[in-house]
This record gives C-alpha cells, structure tokens and sequence, in this order.
C-alpha cells in the first residue's frame, strides 16, 4: 500500500545555493517532483490505462541543463507572463520601461524572471494532500517593474489526482502582475514522441490572433468556422497540418490565447491521448489560457537520451490575457497595495480505458 509521501533530496547548485527538489506522492501512486529554482515542475507520473507508471511532462534530470536550454520547462512565468509591446506599458500617467529581452519586446518577466529564482519553500503534509509553498519577493525597480511584489504560491498534490495551483500577490506600490506555470505536457509518457495523436478540447468562443513577433494585434476574434474552435475537440495532428495564416505565423501550430467560457459543471479545457488512455482536465479562475505545441522546438537537447522533436508537448498556460496592459477590453492586470492578486489552477488527472 502506498501512503502520502514527500521526499527531498539534493538536485543541484545556482549561483553558490543548493537546489532541492520535493517529490510529492499521492496514496495511488502518484508523484509531482518539483524545484526550489523556478518553482520548476521537473515531473509529473500518472499511470496510464494499462497500470503504468511514466513521467507525462517535460523535464529535465540534470541541474545544468536548465541552465543551459530556456524551454521553461516546468517553470512559474512572471511577474507577467507572455510578452509586452516593447517592453512599454502607462500605469496611473506614468510611463514604464521593462527589460527587453526577446527583440523589442519583454517576454515572461524578462530575462531573470521568476524561472530563474530561488524560491523559499515549506512543505505541509496532510491527510490527505501535501502542499509546497513557495515565496520570493521581487525588488521594486527589477526588469523594470515598479513596486517591491511579494509573490507567493501553493502547489497542492491531493488523493483525487489533482495538482493545484493558488497563486497569490502583494505589492506596496502599483504594478502589473501576470503570473502562470509552463509546464508542457506529453501524455504518452514516452520521451522523444509527440503529441500529435493527443486530442485537445477547450472551452473557448473568441481567441487572439497575433502578428509575427506572436503579440496580440488588439483584435478579439470569435473561433466560428476557424481550426481554433476546439469545442468538440481536435486531433492535434489535424490542428498541425491546417494551413491558417495563424498557425503559419506561429511555426506551424498553436501559440496562441483563448479566452475561457467559465461554465459550472464543465472543465476549461481537456486533453486525451487515445493510445494511453491518459485524460487531463483543466479548471482555472484565470480569464485565459494560452496554448503552445512546441512548434518552435530545436531539437538540440536531450530527455532521458532521446533528442526531444518539434512538438514534444503541449502547454496550457493559464493567466490574463497577454499583453493586457497595452490593450483595452483585454481586462485589468494591475496589482494595487489595496488589492491582493489572488488566482487557481486545477490539472485532474485520470485514465480512460
């Protein structure tokens, strides 16, 4: 019999620190293992529809090869996720400027983002559950950012196959604050596949189109009659050979936002893998997720020996709209002292026969 469970062990060094990293384990088995750095989500293992354990996200083994590559596996994203018009944005009449950090632009909090910290971590083991908290105080002045951010996140592995997020945030002066969690997942557990055969459903009316420097044009676009509309679910090979202009921009395939219905009694959005049986049900308080298939991977890295393809994974970043800030109608991402940042995230993990 397998009982709650949480292992820390040594993962490696950054900038003279220990990382640790926390393997969480469920009473059916199973385990979340997660970094100190980043918040980073190393692995995730489900079994699938044969009773098999394997590792269903993207991650890596070794300490310095998230040192080396920037695919952000696993990572927490922020303060604001996605990117920023020029790295420019007007906050109560003032005019900021954040780092730069892909081209023009600003992208996930710049080049040192919430990827790249060491987190402060404690461990509370439940009955139940076990949850990892996580702290890291962003300095006023930080890439950019005005005001000190004391940001603050739970991951919660529960006995009903759930891995939760609550992300919460204080700030003492205004600012902009966008959090999410890159995790890429790969349900067939098998390194150096694709998830091509997955089938992707969400429960979206209206997208982002994007330019190619992949911002929002400022255009909310209905996904009527369109390759985005993945109300009744989508072969994700289906979606890759699609010859829209959007996917075409994107590096063939999904790098783009849909904004969530929010109905009670219905997950935002659900992946299946018809060859494990694997199912993951995605619930979340955030206006927004943002969908990549991995269209931009190189190919010049490894995972367990096996040189990991263009579309090894797929995300669902949950978050406000990107670019947000430079865009009316696209809702507020501003923290204010007076108003915490408070939102969650909900991955429901199960096997189909």
């Amino acid at each position: 019999m397998i009982f709650i469970e949480v292992i820390k062990k040594r993962f490696g060094h950054f900038e003279g620190e220990t990382v640790w990293q926390w393997t969480m384990i469920n009473d059916h088995g199973m385990k979340i293992s997660v970094l100190n750095y980043g918040a980073i989500i190393t692995s995730i293992e489900t079994k699938d529809k044969f009773g098999e354990y394997a590792n269903i996200s993207l991650g890596f083994s070794d300490m310095d090869d998230y040192l080396a590559y920037s695919p952000y596996f696993g990572a927490t994203l922020g303060p604001v996720a996605g990117r920023i018009t020029k790295g420019q944005f007007s906050l109560d009449g003032e005019e900021y400027q954040l780092t730069q950090n892909e081209g023009a632009n600003h992208r996930h909090g710049g080049k040192l983002n919430f990827s790249k910290k060491l987190w402060n971590v404690s461990v509370e083991k439940e009955l139940d559950q076990i949850v990892l908290t996580f702290e890291y105080t962003w300095a006023d002045g930080e890439n950019g950012y005005p005001g000190n951010i004391n940001a603050h996140m739970t991951y919660t592995l529960n006995n009903k196959n759930e891995w939760i997020i609550d992300y919460t945030a204080h700030t003492d002066k205004p600012t902009i604050y966008n959090p999410s969690n890159h995790i890429y997942f790969n349900l067939s557990g098998k390194a150096g596949s694709t998830i091509l055969p997955h089938q992707l459903w969400v429960n979206s009316e209206k997208f982002l189109p994007i330019d190619k420097e992949m911002l929002p044009i400022g255009e909310i676009r209905s996904v009527e009659n369109t390759i985005f509309d993945l109300r009744a679910g989508r072969e994700m090979m289906e979606i890759i050979k699609n010859q829209d202009e959007l996917l075409q921009i994107a590096g063939k395939g999904l790098d783009h936002t849909f904004i969530l219905k929010h109905e009670n009694g219905k997950p935002d959005a659900v992946l299946f893998d018809p060859q494990s049986g694997r199912r993951l049900e995605m619930e979340t308080e955030a206006d927004s997720v943002l969908v990549y298939t991995s269209n931009s991977m190189a190919g010049d890295f490894e995972i367990n020996g096996k040189t990991v393809p263009k579309y090894a994974g797929i995300t669902l970043e949950t978050q406000g709209l990107v670019d947000a800030i430079n865009h009316p109608g696209f809702g507020n991402i501003v923290l204010r002292p007076e108003k915490p940042f408070k939102s969650k995230t909900a991955f429901r993990f199960a096997v189909e026969s």
